[in-house]
């Protein structure tokens, strides 16, 4: 700040000016703070000029310093009959901040400088996807839309829409040499002990199949072209590498090419596999039957051999973590040991590989299989009553419906009779409860039910993608552009993820961004931004993890430029 003499026609007027820079760019400077005509301050300092003078630069000197110190106190003067300029903007977004910041700190923003060292860009790679990741977070929309977001940001964005849709191609590019990247940038911070693989599907607005876009079985179940992503987690259940395949092909052998890549790319040799039957082929299993990686997969009960699946659910010979004792769960005061988790294992052999087939019991697992069955028997009765014909699959309560289409005596019925079968429901009933997991591990029985326990966090993520990143349906139309799409999504779950960590998983997924899409902030030309926003929890745990506040009454122009610079470190 400095002080700013004005003669006018009656008198000499002495100011503290402050020095900004308006949209443009440009240096311009706004009155901070009058401090009298010079007539006035004349009998305050002994009628000498120069001590007015050298008291005004010890008064700006205090309020630079004040300024300097986050101790300013400021006085606005607003007109009840000044209107707002026109086109002017005076509300902007401030919550990205916090996952600009988490960009750079995961090491993505290293890697687009990296990359972008074998490139003439006319852009910032780390600039312009940091802000796809950000609006993909808290407005997920087209990329057009995105960009209309992003001009509402406190930043604004130095790129333009052709940038965007050029860059993805990029993306594409250098997709697999970022994710590497990513992970040599933060290797210290990555538990990468345990790896999660799954896979899911996405699906797209239109009926035509082109390139990757095949149609296949959707999770949606809609009649739609899907691709679908196969998706590692380190074991904090951080996204490490994923890989788009067409909606036509099977999941079970993207694994091993994958795993292939992060072997090789992140010079990975030593961790666990952990995955779901879906994709526990005896391939993938052989594959990762080696002295420095071991496997953990479910198992379903019901493809045991006979002999085994009759061991599995006997109800003798369990046993909790810590007991030596043996159970007979058909014993048990179910009040009692409601909480707890039974388990017996022996060894099995399957073509040559020695798996220990870990097979648990729960009484609280139990009740809520039978509580969900009870639903879809109520639903199965209610479409028998209607009379309306469903989609039959794994998990439609259609499953528990028989159609009875022949007489007594073997000729075909003039009407099929639709009832509920009891054999169904009966034997699936044998199953409740019951949860098994093979693995080549010889660890504590602990260790392996507690690795198995985080694989929810896999299919977390996908819900995230799909639910609150809106990653489906699919717009774009490009195979180049629909990997771009989901590259962008990958980055934003690493982002997002690494934030819940952050926060100590205190904080549903919706929480935390109705928070942040919540933090706005009013603009004041030439002094500063206003929070127009509810402090809570939630806001304070952010500042504090994050070590800047924005939570003040106001947050200096000065300010505010510290903070964005802290956010790109």
């Amino acid at each position: 700040m400095r002080v700013t003499l004005s003669k006018t026609k009656n008198a000499e007027h002495v100011y503290i000016s402050k020095a900004y820079r308006n949209e443009n760019g440009k240096s311009t400077s706004k009155i901070f703070k009058k401090l009298g005509t010079v007539e006035e301050l004349l009998p305050l300092h002994d009628n000498d000029r120069e001590k007015v003078l050298q008291w005004a630069k010890e008064q700006a000197r205090f309020y630079t310093e004040a300024e300097k110190n986050d101790t300013l106190n400021i006085s606005l003067k607003l007109s009840e009959t000044r209107q707002l300029t026109i086109g002017e903007m005076t509300l902007f977004e401030g919550g990205y901040l916090f996952l600009q910041k988490l960009f750079y700190e995961t090491g993505i923003g290293e890697a687009c400088k990296t990359v972008s060292k074998n490139y003439d860009f006319q852009y910032n790679l780390s600039s312009l996807l940091s802000n796809l990741v950000c609006s993909r977070i808290l407005s997920p929309s087209s990329k057009m839309s995105s960009y209309e977001y992003m001009n509402t940001m406190i930043e604004k964005p130095d790129f333009s829409l052709h940038d965007i849709y050029r860059a993805l191609d990029v993306i594409d590019k250098e997709s697999d040499n970022i994710q590497s990247l990513i992970y040599k940038n933060g290797i210290n911070k990555r538990n990468t002990s345990v790896l999660y693989y799954d896979c899911t599907n996405f699906f797209f607005e239109t009926e035509d199949e082109s390139g990757i876009r095949k149609y296949g079985k959707s999770k949606e179940h809609r009649p739609n072209p899907i691709v679908q992503m196969g998706l590692f987690l380190d074991g904090d259940g951080i996204p490490l590498a994923f890989t788009i395949f067409p909606g036509n092909e099977n999941e079970q052998p993207t694994l091993i090419p994958l795993e292939e890549k992060i072997l090789k790319d992140y010079d990975l040799s030593k961790f666990i596999v952990c995955t779901d039957a879906g994709l526990a082929s005896y391939a993938n299993r052989k594959f990762n039957n080696k002295p420095n990686r071991a496997f953990v997969v479910t198992q379903s009960i019901k493809t045991l051999p006979k002999h085994i699946k009759e061991w599995a659910l006997s109800p003798e010979g369990f046993r909790l973590p810590g007991d030596g004792k043996e159970y007979d769960i058909s014993e048990i005061d179910e009040d009692v040991y409601r909480n707890s988790v039974f388990h017996k294992e022996r060894w099995i052999n399957e073509k040559c590989i020695e798996q220990r087939l870990v097979v648990s019991y729960s009484v609280k697992y139990r009740n809520y299989q039978r509580e969900i069955r009870r639903r879809q028997i109520d639903r199965a009765a209610h479409l028998i009553n209607g009379n309306q014909n469903k989609t039959r699959n794994i998990n439609s309560p259609s499953r528990f419906i028989e159609e009875i289409q022949l007489t007594m005596d073997g000729e075909v019925a003039e009407k099929c009779i639709r009832t509920l079968n009891t054999s169904k429901i009966a034997e699936e009933e044998m199953y409740d409860g019951f949860y098994a997991v093979c693995t080549t591990l010889e660890d504590d029985i602990n260790t392996i039910i507690k690795i198995n326990r985080r694989r929810w966090e896999i299919e977390e993520s996908f819900r995230i993608m799909k639910s609150e990143f809106k990653a489906r349906p699919v717009y774009v139309q490009k195979d180049e552009r629909i990997r771009a799409h989901f590259m962008t999504c990958f980055l934003a779950l690493i982002v997002f993820r690494t934030l819940e960590k952050k926060l100590d998983e205190k904080y549903t997924v919706s929480e935390i961004i109705r928070t942040l899409q919540g933090m706005k902030f009013q603009k004041i030309k030439g002094v500063g931004y206003i929070p127009c926003y509810t402090r809570t929890e939630i806001t304070d745990a952010l500042h504090e993890a994050f070590g800047f506040r924005t939570d003040k009454q106001i947050v200096t122009e000065k300010k505010m430029k510290e903070i964005i610079k802290s956010t790109k470190k």
